[in-house]
């Protein structure tokens, strides 16, 4: 984001010096739009949860910034729970000064939703967060998911404005806070984190983006163009180093992040993704930041990193430029085998996809898939690759919320920033379509920011849980109902990391190219998806092989497994490959 965002002051409406173009509709051709096989059903499930930003008229940077969710079985019931995150009231001001107080509510913290489905019954949440541990009087931000102590189930990592937590499942339905001695405290503005075991040792190592220096005693004083009070973009404050904390056992973590490389590089850091993108089975990781140059840290043999974003070619958009990176995914959306990234960025920037060669060399093909036009009214932050309607191919959803003043909500809203989110449809490999029509989930106004990916209700298809800036989570529940089939793995490592994060599969099958996911919760922008490995297989039915290649470095073979099902692999259960 750049400082000329124009935004609600003090109570007055800034006019902006440039006025976004009229989102586009859904295909842009004047053709009816095709609906999008999604329904809001957050409310109906008890799934009731209204974000609130505190804004106090002191114009403090994070007001804007919204923060994630994360997916993930705490309990080990076999379904997603949901966790989301909340902001507060910063500096002097109490509640009920709140310029934008959610309707009707007042802060209630993050909160802890556990899922009741049942084999063949509706979808219904409970709050659980008194119970559970999880209620905390932070300013959220981010989360990750992980089992970093390997006892089976999921820990958290929580970034926030201020000090991050580390919380320990300690698998009775509570979390404890072992922040304290588990040197993974970080007093500064944390956003994205995410769990991987960059150092091949068999446990999950935690790497943690940064933004900028700033502190409510910090603020400083912008105008828009117009000379309103007005937020100040991320080059108003000095930009911070992410941070990488190597797993000891224990519970305890090293800072490691000079001894790899990454100290001397600082940046405003937004959105992070682990993914090997030059084939050599090490882990690399991307950071997004916010207006200036990505990292690309291409991981070595010997634990440490080497920062190739300019050399890669997504540092800056084929233009030469930095753009405000929110949100960033990768994968194999092409079937070539390698990762290759898409990330979101603000209006007038359009989103950027790089294409991977398959040795870490990037070049920007967002206009080639048509993935620019469509994207340039928009200011997007959390997105994926995954298949929604299980034809095999990767396709694209994009949260989207102004951070300037959208004209046409004027008048209309109290907080008039929304935007519709969009989805776009992998057409083979070869091009994306934009889907959505009037009436739909999608053209649902909201000020949208994280986006979390997984089956809530365990019918084979992925749904989306969505934060909104000031605003209320909705739950997209995928009623495609695509006759395709699928498959959804769990991945128990033994030598390698307990989820065995990091790892790829390779789904194979006569006669056809294989189709390559990876095991992961991070990505999107602050949030955490479900771990279970998802392929969408069209109207392929015979059985499949998959061939898993594990973070410690071994691979293995699973053969006769038959679609339609929840299936877990076991490190060392599986033929050995080569």
């Amino acid at each position: 984001m750049n400082r000329f965002v124009c935004l609600v002051a003090a109570g007055l409406l800034a006019a902006c010096s440039k006025t976004p173009p009229t989102p586009p509709t859904a295909l842009e051709t004047g053709e009816p739009g095709i609906p999008a096989p999604f329904r809001d059903v957050a409310a109906a499930t008890g799934l009731v949860f209204e974000h609130f930003i505190g804004a106090s008229g002191e114009h403090y940077m994070s007001e804007i910034m919204g923060s994630g969710v994360a997916l993930f079985d705490y309990d080990l019931d076999g379904d997603l729970d949901v966790y989301l995150l909340q902001g507060k009231m910063l500096g002097d001001r109490e509640p009920g000064e709140s310029l934008f107080p959610p309707p009707g509510t007042h802060w209630p913290g993050n909160r802890l939703y556990r899922n009741e489905l049942e084999p063949g019954g509706s979808l219904r949440f409970t709050d659980v967060t008194n119970e559970s541990g999880l209620r905390f009087p932070d300013y959220g931000m981010g989360a990750a998911v992980g089992d970093f102590d390997n006892d089976g189930d999921p820990d958290l990592y929580l970034t926030n404005l201020g000090p991050n937590r580390l919380l320990r499942n300690d698998g009775n339905g509570q979390f404890s806070d072992i922040t304290p001695g588990s040197g993974t405290a970080d007093v500064a503005w944390g956003t994205a984190a995410g769990f991987n075991d960059y150092d091949r040792d068999g446990d999950a190592d935690l790497f943690l983006v940064n933004y900028v220096d700033f502190g409510v005693d910090r603020n400083i004083v912008c105008t828009s163009p117009g000379g309103r009070r007005d937020y100040c973009g991320p080059q108003e404050y000095p930009p911070l180093p992410d941070r990488l904390f190597r797993n000891d056992g224990n519970g305890r973590f090293t800072d490691v992040s000079g001894a790899a490389g990454l100290a001397d590089s600082a940046g405003p850091g937004l959105g992070l993704v682990w993914a090997d993108f030059n084939g050599d089975g090490i882990s690399d990781a991307y950071v997004a930041n916010d207006g200036a140059a990505n990292f690309l840290w291409i991981g070595g043999s010997d634990g440490t990193f080497t920062e190739r974003g300019m050399i890669s070619g997504t540092a800056f958009n084929m233009m030469g430029s930095p753009e405000a990176s929110m949100g960033v995914t990768a994968g194999d959306f092409d079937g070539d085998g390698d990762e290759d990234l898409f990330m979101t960025h603000l209006f007038l920037e359009s989103n950027t996809l790089y294409l991977n060669d398959g040795k870490a060399s990037f070049f920007d093909a967002t206009d080639q898939f048509r993935l620019g036009h469509g994207s340039m009214a928009m200011t997007g932050f959390g997105s994926r690759w995954f298949d929604y309607d299980n034809d095999g191919f990767l396709d694209l959803f994009v949260a989207n919320g102004n951070v300037k003043l959208e004209e046409s909500r004027v008048g209309q809203s109290d907080y008039p920033f929304e935007q519709p989110n969009q989805l776009f449809h992998n057409d083979g490999g070869q091009r994306f379509t934009e889907i959505g029509a009037d009436g739909d989930v999608l053209s649902l106004l909201g000020v949208s920011r994280g986006a979390a990916f997984g089956d809530i209700d365990n019918d084979g298809d992925l749904d989306i849980v969505v934060t909104n800036n000031n605003g209320p989570a909705r739950l997209l529940l995928n009623e495609s109902n695509a006759a395709n089939n699928w498959l959804q793995i769990t991945l128990n490592g033994s030598r390698s990391n307990r989820d065995g994060t990091g790892a790829r599969i390779a789904l194979l099958r006569e006669d056809m190219p294989p189709l390559w996911r990876r095991s992961h919760t991070d990505g999107s922008y602050l949030s955490a998806s479900d771990r279970r490995v998802h392929f969408g297989l069209g109207d392929w039915s015979s059985p499949v092989a998959l061939e898993v290649h594990w973070p410690t470095g071994t691979r293995e073979i699973f053969s006769g497994i038959a679609p339609n099902q929840f299936i877990v692999l076991q490190e060392g259960e599986g033929q050995a490959s080569e």
